[in-house]
């Protein structure tokens, strides 16, 4: 029996392999999709997380113009009511948000305010992202971040 034939394989050891494979590769894409679809799911722009993050700041007084106010105090940054407006129907779509009517003020010519709340979609996504971003720190080395290193 020369050297080849003894380290040769059955058919049946072949397909075995094969088989195992195929269930291991299987198992890879599945854990991959898995873990695209709860990227996917929980996905924030970081705009939409300050957006959500005020709406929680702001609790029962979170409605356009107080969102986009505490905003533009706490971040020193311009805050347009399209771009407000549109991340919040975004969120909304998403299901991170749900908003209500409230009564209608004279001040508004009777129009009532829209208030927004977190809903529990939103509260995971909110978590989910954090945990990604803390999860990033952890992860740099310190000398990444030495201002003696880093020029």
């Amino acid at each position: 029996m020369c050297a080849s034939e003894q380290y040769s394989k059955s058919p049946n050891e072949k397909n075995g392999q094969i088989k195992f494979f195929f269930r291991l590769a299987s198992l890879l894409i599945l854990h991959l999709g898995i873990y695209y679809n709860v990227m996917k799911k929980y996905q924030l722009g970081e705009f939409e997380e300050i957006v959500m993050l005020t709406v929680g700041v702001l609790y029962t007084n979170a409605y356009g113009v107080s969102i986009k106010k505490e905003i533009e105090e706490r971040l020193s940054r311009s805050v347009s009511v399209g771009a407000l407006q549109s991340a919040l129907k975004r969120l909304e779509d998403k299901g991170y948000l749900k908003s209500h009517e409230g009564e209608g003020t004279q001040e508004r010519a009777g129009r009532p305010k829209r208030y927004f709340i977190i809903t529990a979609l939103g509260k995971r996504a909110l978590e989910h992202n954090k945990l990604m971003r803390d999860e990033l720190w952890k992860a740099i080395p310190k000398i990444a971040l030495n201002p003696k290193f880093t020029g």
